[in-house]
């Protein structure tokens, strides 16, 4: 009897251990969707590293950047242009449309690339 018991506490522990892994996986892809945002820069703070776009509705997002955020479409994006080139693009083009490609949610979202929006 007792080893009945303890048979099935195992399985019902690897149960569990299977049903969290795949329920902590799940949550972990939804961070990983590539989001696409377009609208005006409305200012880059270079000290937190994130840029507020304002969408043609209303919506403002605020969206971090990184040193391996891509600017797309420049002659020299493919280039190894410098750690600063992203910061560099998004203070030049304030007031300008632009398209981010982001990953996260919430106050979590980091943009992976940048373009102008009429690309």
């Amino acid at each position: 009897m007792l080893s009945r018991s303890k048979w099935r506490s195992a399985i019902l522990a690897a149960i569990f251990a299977v049903t969290a892994v795949f329920a902590w996986q799940g949550a972990a892809a939804q961070d990983d969707v590539v989001h696409i945002f377009s609208g005006v820069v409305k200012h880059v703070d270079k000290a937190t590293k994130t840029v507020v776009i304002k969408s043609a509705d209303g919506t403002e997002e605020t969206i971090k950047y990184t040193d391996k955020t891509v600017v797309e479409g420049t002659k020299d994006a493919g280039k190894g242009v410098g750690k600063a080139a992203t910061e560099t693009y998004l203070t030049a083009k304030k007031g300008a449309t632009v398209t981010v490609k982001y990953t996260g949610k919430d106050a979590e979202k980091t943009a992976t690339a940048v373009k102008d929006a009429t690309d």
